[in-house]
């Protein structure tokens, strides 16, 4: 999202030792400084391995303490301490200039937590900012703006976060920062686009995307979005999902999105399990190319499998699951009911019925088979998409 969570006080200085160090940046003309403020220790912790990978994906930009102590708790292997670094494009305009390592230093096993204000892509390659998320063993996006973030592709930076979580450290966000870690990333670099709009046009000149970045173990293939519910995202998401398969973005011709709302978070482990804390999540698979999905022309997209997570539940992505979905798909622009909640298909060795939707938006006709037995049929293509066999029975 391009828009700033909320952001709680300071921490007392009870809590942590505060040092800030800022450096300016100028172009000609006198810009924002790049900005460092450090809480807790002044030197790093030292030891020679670490027990993660773990990620926190945050479905706003506030920090939730439970999953993000399990993050902690795993890398560190439950002795010890580590450093963590909040990486943002912008400053908070109101309350506490360290809103997220002010709930980090709460937390058992933190040595420190650096944030990093960074106003320019070129502070992508920042000494200093690189030296201290190397040095680091978890990197967290703050909520605010993913054009931003995508703007440190191809800087060193990109190269240092990588290198946290190959030494068994991790990597999250919120919002933004949640957007960004992701290996398909809606960028919103040319603004942020509604369900309505993306349904309506999946090329739609605010679906913009940035690949090549970060690519996590276990979760290739996967857009990721935000404040899903709250800001009803799930038609864009499918529109994300098509437009991922369609221009090729993934590859097997499948790709994921994973919609975490408000106040919720998928805390990740080094085995691909993911566990939802807070109030629900969704991943959306779409498994075929989209029936339409053109320039100018409304979305068709039959029978994406839909899973809604809630407390406690989990999904793993590295064996990805074949059952407990509902189904739901968007005929020329329109979205079935209930998008946020089904019956799940439950047995995992019966394919669900294909349906065929009409891809012309003036022609409601359905298809009704009256023979017994079983039978190879055809559809005209100009106006349904599929064939097959399958058993009728007569009314």
């Amino acid at each position: 999202m391009r828009t700033k969570s909320p952001h709680a006080k300071l921490a007392p200085a009870t809590l942590a030792l505060l040092t800030l160090t800022a450096t300016v940046v100028t172009a000609g003309t006198a810009e924002a400084a790049a900005t460092r403020i450090r809480l807790g220790s002044a030197t790093d912790a030292k030891r020679a391995s670490w027990q993660g990978p773990a990620y926190v994906m945050n479905g706003d930009g506030k920090i939730l303490t439970a999953p993000m102590a399990r993050a902690v708790d795993a890398i560190r292997g439950g002795t010890g301490s580590m450093d963590v670094v909040v990486l943002s494009g912008s400053a908070p305009t109101s309350g506490s200039r360290t809103p997220e390592c002010d709930t980090v230093m709460t937390l058992p096993g933190v040595n420190s937590c650096t944030t990093w204000t960074l106003t320019a892509a070129r502070d992508g390659n920042n000494t200093q900012v690189n030296s201290d998320i190397r040095n680091a063993e978890f990197v967290f996006f703050a909520g605010g703006d993913q054009c931003r973030y995508a703007a440190w592709k191809g800087t060193a930076l990109e190269a240092s976060v990588e290198s946290v979580v190959a030494k068994g450290g991790g990597s999250g966000g919120g919002s933004a920062g949640h957007h960004i870690n992701s290996p398909v990333v809606y960028d919103a670099c040319n603004g942020s686009v509604t369900s309505s709009e993306a349904l309506a046009d999946p090329y739609d000149r605010y679906l913009s995307f940035t690949t090549g970045m970060f690519e996590w173990a276990d979760y290739g293939g996967v857009v990721n979005d935000s404040h899903f519910v709250t800001r009803d995202r799930m038609g864009r998401t499918m529109a994300f999902v098509a437009r991922a398969i369609k221009d090729g973005r993934t590859t097997g011709g499948k790709a994921w999105g994973v919609g975490v709302d408000e106040g919720s978070s998928l805390y990740l482990d080094r085995s691909g399990q993911a566990t939802l804390y807070g109030k629900q999540a969704y991943v959306v698979l779409g498994d075929h190319q989209p029936e339409q999905a053109v320039p100018g022309r409304p979305l068709t997209f039959s029978n994406y499998r839909i899973w809604r997570l809630t407390a406690g539940q989990t999904y793993d992505f590295r064996n990805r699951p074949t059952c407990g979905y509902y189904l739901r798909s968007i005929t020329n622009g329109r979205a079935d009911a209930n998008l946020y909640d089904g019956t799940p298909h439950t047995d995992c060795g019966t394919a669900p019925a294909t349906t065929f939707a009409e891809t012309e938006a003036d022609d409601d006709d359905t298809l009704t088979r009256t023979t017994a037995g079983t039978g190879t049929y055809y559809l005209d293509v100009e106006a349904y998409r599929g064939s097959g066999a399958a058993p009728t029975t007569a009314p």
